[in-house]
């Protein structure tokens, strides 16, 4: 059963976080992350139970991504690595203009990847979701999410300067 109420303040961060990460603009992923959660009200009685809240929630929040994408054709990335504070008081001025230099880099590679590789990468490298529970989120197969993620990552790779592997 979907309880609104309960699922916004258990999940909002999250979606926020996923959307946020997509538009690296705070007012859209607010605007989204609510569209998300007016869409999952409207539609509670197709939830079924046989996935759990949060992967019905990423797929309504990834469909509203798509639309938007679709209409502006754009997309952006964001690190949300907790840790980021803690090592730039260890490092010199140099070292964080290097870093932020590289992160720029990836984020340019990133949003030029084909939007199917991006959402995989994302999903699986970001969020760190499994591929069981990525394939949920997209609707597709586990093979195609692994397809797709390799790819990404390979094209990542290549478009990426020095060509550093990735893991």
């Amino acid at each position: 059963m979907f309880q609104l109420e309960h699922h916004y303040e258990m999940h909002s961060d999250q979606i926020y976080q996923f959307l946020y990460f997509m538009t690296l603009d705070v007012q859209l992923a607010e605007d989204l992350m609510q569209e998300t959660f007016i869409r999952a009200y409207e539609a509670k009685h197709t939830y079924r139970g046989d996935s759990n809240v949060l992967t019905w929630l990423r797929t309504i929040a990834k469909n509203i991504a798509y639309d938007h994408f679709k209409r502006k054709r754009k997309i952006r990335f964001i690190s949300f690595t907790k840790s980021e504070g803690d090592v730039a008081l260890t490092l010199s001025p140099e070292q964080l203009f290097s870093i932020e230099e590289e992160k720029r880099a990836l984020y340019q590679a990133i949003a030029s990847l084909k939007f199917d590789y991006r959402i995989a990468i994302v999903l699986r490298k970001i969020e760190g979701l499994s591929i069981k529970e990525t394939a949920a989120v997209l609707g597709w197969n586990e093979a195609k999410v692994k397809n797709n993620t390799e790819r990404g990552m390979k094209a990542l790779e290549k478009k990426m300067t020095g060509g550093a592997a990735y893991g």
